[in-house]
């Protein structure tokens, strides 16, 4: 048996009650993308087959997000939830003509690992019936008891609600991740399965006691804890994003990023990082960012969506918007924000400054307090800032304008028209003094 000859099922149509949220519990996002995402991206990296997805009705959001990651996934909607049995059915269309093996993921559950995915299907293609992923728990209270035999074989699945006090004591956990040898015994499974339980419900893990009574191979595969976590509370997503950052952060370590505080260093799923990149303490990298070779982070700052030139150094205090480019060997420095603008090849933009819908020339020296000023309050402009050209301090430059290559604009000027290569331009009013004006002031203060 090939992988790419198995069909896998993720369910994905919980409420998120236990969350007190009004968002699908799988949408709830983990290191900057839905725990949908990552269970999807685990199965794609495991190489199986056909995927397909169970909603509940009306998740428009779930079903985007399953299409966005692959157009050609399967989406059923499960009706009423009636157990993990009934929203196995809902997909039915899709297994019963299928004939191949079938495997049982769910969309909370966003640590799992391809390598685990793989052990499963490697079991299956070795002549299991039903596999069943399992894991020991410090504190099984909850999980449904996995109940071996005494050769160690598997025959059954107790749920928490329905277990005795023996079989409470079980540490032996069900992850609820399951596997079937092939369609047909999935079906039949299936159709045998009742509700004669404390919730009333259909729940796939009765399939294990079925297929044991009848003669059946059943097996089990061991997973680490923390990987199986299935995500039901705000406590348990915060959890669950621990041990993702953590996982993050030594595949970046391992190729080759120094992080000098690795568990104040926040990363994203997608985040990309060259060799000899040093990240300093505190420092936020949302969705979308790319840093190159030998780029140094300062401490204490934000990115999302931007791209980081080799040998740039960004911050401290730095926040890069959508859209920020930097080039090779750039420098922002301190509170300077950086939204949809290009800055080029050694370019420095050091202190206190607001760049916005801007391209930035190579060699540009940008002042402390400048501000592009590119919303009129109804739409965007765009600031065009020339090759080798010096920003003065504290100046505001007017979008639609440009900055022709190598001009100066003064300290403090407002720039509300095109400045001409070369050229200086200010907009400062003349200095006044009036002579012995503070003394006379000061006197006539304390006659008061």
């Amino acid at each position: 048996m090939t992988q790419s000859s198995v069909l896998t099922i993720v369910l994905a149509a919980g409420k998120g009650t236990r969350m007190k949220s009004n968002i699908p519990k799988v949408m709830h996002a983990l290191a900057g993308a839905p725990m949908l995402s990552h269970v999807l991206a685990a199965t794609r990296a495991a190489s199986v087959g056909e995927i397909c997805v169970v909603v509940g009705p009306g998740m428009e959001e779930v079903r985007s997000v399953a299409r966005k990651t692959d157009p050609g996934i399967q989406v059923f909607v499960q009706a009423e939830q009636r157990g993990t049995a009934d929203a196995v059915k809902a997909a039915q269309e899709a297994f019963a003509g299928f004939g191949g093996p079938v495997i049982v993921l769910y969309g909370d559950t966003p640590l799992l690992r391809p390598e685990t995915i793989d052990r499963l299907c490697h079991a299956l293609g070795d002549g299991a019936d039903i596999v069943v992923v399992g894991f020991e728990a410090k504190d099984p209270t909850g999980y449904g008891r996995l109940l071996l035999d005494d050769r160690g074989k598997l025959v059954g699945i107790r749920e928490d609600k329905d277990a005795g006090a023996e079989e409470r004591a079980i540490t032996l956990c069900n992850s609820g991740i399951m596997g079937f040898g092939g369609s047909k015994t999935l079906a039949d499974l299936l159709s045998r399965i009742g509700n004669a339980n404390a919730k009333g419900e259909f729940y796939l893990t009765d399939a294990v006691a079925l297929a044991h009574a009848g003669a059946l191979d059943t097996r089990m595969v061991r997973a680490n804890a923390s990987e199986v976590l299935g995500v039901n509370s705000r406590a348990e997503l915060a959890q669950a994003e621990a041990a993702m950052q953590e996982r993050l952060r030594d595949k970046a370590m391992a190729e080759g990023t120094t992080l000098v505080a690795p568990d104040t260093v926040f990363l994203s799923h997608d985040t990309k990082i060259g060799k000899d990149v040093v990240i300093e303490p505190n420092v936020f990298i949302g969705p979308g960012v790319v840093i190159e070779d030998r780029a140094t982070i300062r401490a204490f700052c934000h990115f999302v969506e931007a791209h980081i030139g080799a040998n740039a150094e960004v911050g401290p205090f730095a926040r890069l918007r959508p859209g920020a480019e930097l080039g090779a060997t750039t420098k922002v420095g301190n509170f300077v924000e950086i939204k949809k603008s290009e800055i080029g090849e050694g370019a420095k933009v050091q202190h206190l400054t607001y760049i916005g819908d801007t391209s930035v020339g190579p060699r540009a020296n940008i002042g402390a307090g400048t501000i592009t000023c590119n919303y009129d309050g109804v739409a965007k402009h765009r600031t065009e800032i020339g090759a080798g050209a010096f920003i003065g301090s504290n100046s505001s430059l007017v979008a639609p304008v440009k900055i022709g290559e190598g001009a100066y604009v003064g300290s403090g000027s407002v720039i509300t028209k095109d400045v001409r290569a070369d050229a200086l331009a200010l907009t400062r009013a003349p200095q006044e003094e009036r002579t012995g004006w503070a003394a006379r002031f000061r006197k006539h203060q304390t006659r008061k």
